[in-house]
């Protein structure tokens, strides 16, 4: 699979914020890969994913916190080249602060995002 392959869904629900399905889907059973793209300044707002993620950044730098409402203090920089694991039900959020982000997630569906209600 090339990157020039991949096909893109851009987000309903954050703008700034396409993915692709390398393997697997949400839907399915077992593993699955997927990449997200994120533009610039996008923020992905407090939310859980019902099994345990790993997530490689590919490109840019990616900002990492963990809990039920954003906190820039809690942001951890997580480089290109660096893996960061999401436990199952671990509220977190993102922001491609510095730039563009390109990140590969993997973990066993079936899966999903569920929002963080406050």
């Amino acid at each position: 699979m090339l990157p020039a392959d991949l096909a893109w869904t851009p987000s309903k629900l954050i703008p700034g914020l396409q993915s692709s399905w390398l393997i697997g889907s949400e839907q399915g059973s077992g593993p699955y890969l997927m990449r997200v793209e994120l533009a610039a300044g996008t923020r992905i707002f407090p939310h859980r994913h019902p099994d345990t993620r790993a997530t490689t950044v590919l490109r840019g730098t990616l900002y990492v916190g963990f809990g039920e409402a954003s906190d820039d203090a809690a942001l951890v920089a997580i480089p290109e080249g660096a893996v960061y694991v999401a436990p199952a039900e671990m509220p977190h959020f993102l922001w491609a602060k510095d730039g563009p982000v390109l990140y590969q997630e993997n973990g066993l569906a079936p899966t999903g995002t569920v929002p963080v209600k406050r």
